[in-house]
């Protein structure tokens, strides 16, 4: 069954740029350029070390500001932290590349590592050139922010240049507790960490697609949420397994794009990744990675040992693969940021019937809702009905073997992540 009332259709972007594998190298053979961005390296050297590589984010997101008329303002926000990788403590400082939305509160992160580290992770002076681990990403976020520099959006994006996240996801935790303490309400967390290889350990080559990790039930729900969302079979529909969902299907309209594998926990198994700080916020967030890491180009000093080469450097990398993970993280910011908030007390109610009744609260600047359910035995939405106001009756659609989620649309069709529907309060 597909109910479609009349509302305007998405609008497309005629003849968007495309993101430039030339333009990403360029970035990453600057980074690595810089030897070392150990957290704990040299802030003062205008060459090498940590200092300079920020240095040099932050002059490239003011290139991209000046570009557009200063339609991007640059921050650096920065926090002491110590801990075992770090014990005689660290300033750990972030870049940020802030384009302000019609709502200044509401926020979209598209957020990358810049440090590096050699096999010693207390090693903060020999050569780390951190191309895959983590450049890659760096470069993303500023391909990212020199394409979606040309639009106007609804919400906020912000761009992050996080540092130590090899000493403990600290530049992670440090943007995420900023965003808790300015008040943002963020949309979506998009990390980008390992982005840029198509072979991976032992030549195995994944070129077609690229690994979206999402948490299904939520790290920041205490024991009677978590209850709750097993009652009403929600354990894969949380704010950030939703979002990854929607960046499957953002994916699959880009045209010779990759295929996004969502796979269905937080990171890797055992590891770990800046957008966790923002999961134990409560903040939807997921890490992109790329199909088949390959270890020994990663934490590892450059050498050659039996044969083996080591190290994480820039010709074992694939800029027009990278071009393509840059492509849909820029097509889902595109989608989240030009859409309204997402829905809350999305609530549904029909025991012993078979109607379902589906309410939520209304969300400002939404011109359209969505209402979208699928069979309980299936992972993703299947039918939809879109209404011009909060609240609707799905007749013959059974609360007992469907599971219901409700979007907002604005006046151009761009629709928000889809929230779940629970019961309602009795």
């Amino acid at each position: 069954m597909r109910i479609l009332l009349a509302l305007a259709a998405p609008a497309l972007i005629a003849a968007a740029p495309a993101p430039d594998p030339a333009r990403l190298k360029a970035d990453v053979t600057a980074m690595v350029g810089f030897g070392t961005r150990h957290t704990l390296s040299t802030t003062s050297d205008p060459k090498r070390g940590i200092g300079a590589a920020r240095d040099w984010a932050q002059a490239r997101f003011e290139t991209i500001g000046k570009a557009c008329g200063g339609c991007i303002r640059v921050e650096r926000i920065a926090r002491r932290f110590e801990g075992p990788r770090a014990p005689n403590g660290v300033i750990v400082e972030n870049v940020l590349g802030i384009q302000p939305g019609r709502d200044p509160n509401r926020v979209v992160i598209i957020g990358a590592h810049i440090d590096s580290r050699a096999s010693d992770v207390m090693d903060a002076t020999g050569d780390a050139p951190g191309a895959n681990d983590n450049a890659s990403g760096v470069a993303l976020v500023l391909e990212a922010a020199r394409l979606l520099s040309a639009e106007k959006f609804d919400a906020t994006i912000v761009y992050a240049v996080f540092s130590g996240e090899e000493q403990g996801l600290w530049g992670g935790q440090l943007l995420a507790e900023t965003a808790k303490e300015r008040g943002w309400r963020v949309s979506a967390v998009l990390n980008n960490d390992i982005v840029g290889n198509t072979i991976g350990q032992g030549g195995l080559v994944v070129a077609d697609r690229v690994r979206v990790f999402s948490e299904g039930i939520r790290v920041s729900e205490d024991l009677p949420q978590q209850r709750a969302r097993r009652g009403n079979g929600g354990e894969d529909d949380g704010p950030s397994r939703a979002l990854a969902k929607l960046i499957d299907g953002e994916a699959a309209r880009l045209k010779g794009g990759l295929d996004v594998f969502v796979d269905r926990r937080p990171d890797r198994y055992g590891r770990g990744g800046d957008h966790e700080p923002f999961l134990r916020l409560g903040y939807p967030a997921v890490r992109f990675s790329v199909g088949a890491e390959n270890w020994d180009a990663q934490h590892q000093d450059p050498r050659t040992e039996g044969g083996r080469v080591y190290g994480d450097t820039i010709d074992r990398m694939d800029f027009a693969y990278l071009a393509k993970v840059t492509a849909i993280n820029v097509a889902t910011a595109r989608r989240i940021a030009a859409a309204p908030a997402s829905p809350e007390g999305v609530t549904i109610d029909g025991a012993l019937s078979f109607d379902t009744k589906v309410n939520w609260q209304a969300v400002p600047g939404a011109t359209g809702y969505r209402i979208r359910w699928r069979r309980t035995d299936r992972l993703d939405w299947s039918d939809f009905k879109d209404v011009a106001a909060p609240g609707a009756v799905l007749k013959n659609v059974s609360i007992d073997d469907y599971l219901f989620a409700v979007s907002s649309l604005s006046a151009s069709g761009a629709e928000s992540v889809p929230v779940l529907a629970g019961p309602a309060g009795r």
